[in-house]
């Protein structure tokens, strides 16, 4: 029997450092580890139009992260990469999982609760039952392990919830999946404001690095970001959330643990750290930027993407047509 890790990403903008640490690069990390797992990652559009996105910039959104994907690292030997909306059992099975969520279950959701605060007007049905479609990626694939951020713990925690539901209802039928969380660089914080997640979709974005910066903005961006008037280089999340949050980043990238970096800069400012941690993030993302020129437009990516899209629709048919039956739909 295959054994599936599974996870998706919205292509709602260029993936940040964020993405990458906490997940990208944390994907091609888990796929040495796990050799003997199938990795499943997918292109998470349909999540990303619970709110409205320009069909242009969507579409070439959809492009840049496939293409990304695999210029950070991936391997393709136990990989399916696809998009989601290529194949029609997720948003069909998200459904199901729709019919047996209840309203108290969606309306707890901290990040519905925090989007809607952002949104006042104009929320759409799809962005309060989203959970539910979440699930049914999950699920669809019968995956053992999802890697998941502390952010979507509560998500991943509704989707074992359906899955104990439905095995209860109907028989077993589901694997509960179990997550897996990154213990370093699993949530990198906005570099303007330490006390909020790195993200893409925010408006502002002195504080976010992008995947496609260039060189010189990405080390601006480090030379600008928030510390505190201490000057002394420590973990201090607490205390000290600007320059703990760029030790994560220092952390994450070279492997040295905080200790480590604390010692390697305990007769030295902000002005060092800074510098040091900007011609290290550079060079990282230029690697990735090498690697995205040559997948970018290449045939190998469209056929990757349709053999990916072939292979998961092989697997979510096959599970469509048990759990129908188990429901007692279609004829």
């Amino acid at each position: 029997m295959i054994k599936f890790v599974l996870s998706g990403i919205k292509p709602t903008g260029i993936p940040t450092l964020g993405n990458y640490l906490g997940a990208l690069k944390n994907f091609v990390k888990l796929q040495n580890e796990m050799q003997d797992y199938e990795f499943l990652l997918f292109i998470a559009d349909m999540h990303a139009i619970t709110v409205y996105q320009d069909p242009k910039e969507l579409k070439q959104n959809i492009k840049n992260l496939a293409a990304l994907y695999l210029a950070c690292g991936l391997n393709t030997d136990n990989l399916t990469l696809f998009v989601q909306s290529e194949v029609k059992e997720h948003v069909e099975l998200g459904y199901i999982m729709q019919s047996i969520t209840y309203m108290g279950e969606l309306e707890r959701m901290t990040q519905y609760k925090d989007k809607k605060q952002k949104q006042a007007h104009g929320i759409s049905s799809a962005l309060f039952t989203y959970p539910s479609l979440m699930a049914a990626d999950i699920l669809l694939y019968d995956a053992k392990y999802v890697p998941v951020g502390d952010d979507q713990m509560q998500h991943l925690e509704l989707t074992r919830d359906l899955a104990n539901r439905f095995n209860n209802r109907y028989g077993e039928t589901f694997t509960v999946p179990e997550p897996l969380v990154s213990k370093k660089g699993s949530r990198i914080m906005d570099l303007q404001d330490p006390t909020k997640k790195m993200a893409k979709s925010e408006e502002e974005n002195k504080g976010c690095i992008f995947l496609l910066d260039p060189p010189s903005v990405i080390r601006k961006k480090i030379k600008s970001a928030v510390t505190d008037s201490e000057a002394k280089i420590y973990y201090d999340k607490e205390n000290k959330p600007g320059i703990s949050n760029l030790m994560t980043i220092y952390s994450s990238i070279t492997d040295l643990s905080y200790e480590e970096i604390e010692n390697k800069y305990k007769d030295k400012g902000y002005g060092d750290f800074k510098k040091d941690l900007a011609e290290i993030v550079v060079e990282e993302i230029s690697k990735v930027q090498k690697e995205f020129e040559k997948w970018y437009d290449s045939k190998e990516l469209k056929q990757i993407l349709y053999e990916g899209k072939c292979r998961a629709s092989m697997f979510a048919r096959s599970k469509m047509k048990k759990i129908k039956k188990l429901i007692g739909i279609g004829y």
